[in-house]
């Protein structure tokens, strides 16, 4: 049996803590809207991708490829790509609480999808160049204490010549204290900083349910640091673009103050070779 790589254990320490806080928030999540995801999968076709990621897995040939998902939460990502005419389906989370509401969006839809638990830094050396597309998105990046083991060990899924697509919020709203449409924007945080973000309010952003909650570290990546790692990992930048979409489920006082600041991005890597 291949046995998976061994993360760093100071790495692995945060990681397991943090996967721990995703499983208790996975109940309540499932309270808010499981029933209706359920019942929006039966229907054919259905997709939950807004116009930009449509769009740029259209540009990035999405049918007919081997796709994963890198954090895949739920899968109702995956759902809607897998409806895209993706030929296989793989989504890799970390918190099996997730992963069952996924496993049940994916029979809803009739879509054989496979969902694996793994910590994202010890995924199985089976799936090495097992995929033709990563797709990683929202809320991602910020859960990864070392962005650079993070892209070295997802490089290493990919064939050569495949791709990573990642939609994301921009870093920069990490220095904005998030707030209700309306609220005033208060600057929080240095774009520079390092130090993990500890919360133990729990992670309920649909309902904004307070409970007593496992606390979890969040980290802060510059831009520069999120595309070098990427290079550094043996891809190439194909495409970047700073959007001014909101598309996080927390910023909505920057939204409203439309004081023009990047609010997420595109980004496609290709793997070289």
């Amino acid at each position: 049996m291949t046995q998976p790589p061994k993360s760093d254990p100071s790495i692995r320490s945060v990681t397991q803590q943090n996967l721990r806080a995703w499983n208790e928030a996975a109940p309540i999540h499932a309270r808010h809207n499981l029933a209706d995801l359920i019942e929006a999968c039966r229907n054919p076709g259905f997709s939950c991708l807004d116009r930009t990621a449509t769009e740029m897995l259209h540009r990035l040939e999405v049918a007919s490829k081997d796709v994963a998902q890198i954090c895949c939460n739920n899968g109702i990502e995956l759902v809607s790509i897998k409806n895209m005419g993706a030929a296989r389906g793989v989504g890799f989370d970390g918190a099996q609480g997730f992963l069952d509401q996924a496993a049940q969006l994916a029979q809803a839809a009739d879509q054989d999808i496979e969902f694996v638990c793994s910590d994202i830094y010890d995924i199985a050396r089976h799936y090495n160049r097992a995929f033709d597309l990563l797709v990683i998105t929202i809320g991602v990046l910020g859960w990864m204490p070392d962005i650079a083991g993070f892209f070295d060990r997802i490089a290493k899924l990919l064939r050569p010549g495949s791709a990573i697509f990642i939609y994301e919020h921009h870093p920069v709203l990490m220095m904005l204290k998030p707030d209700r449409a309306g609220a005033p924007v208060e600057w929080e945080l240095s774009y520079f900083r390092t130090a993990p973000y500890v919360d133990d309010s729990g992670l309920d952003y649909y309902g904004g349910e307070l409970y007593e909650a496992t606390p979890n570290q969040s980290f802060s990546h510059k831009m520069s640091d999120i595309i070098m790692a990427g290079i550094a990992a043996g891809t190439e930048v194909e495409h970047f673009e700073e959007l001014p979409q909101h598309i996080s489920n927390a910023w909505w006082n920057v939204e409203s103050a439309d004081i023009g600041l990047p609010m997420s991005y595109t980004l496609i890597l290709r793997k070289r070779g």
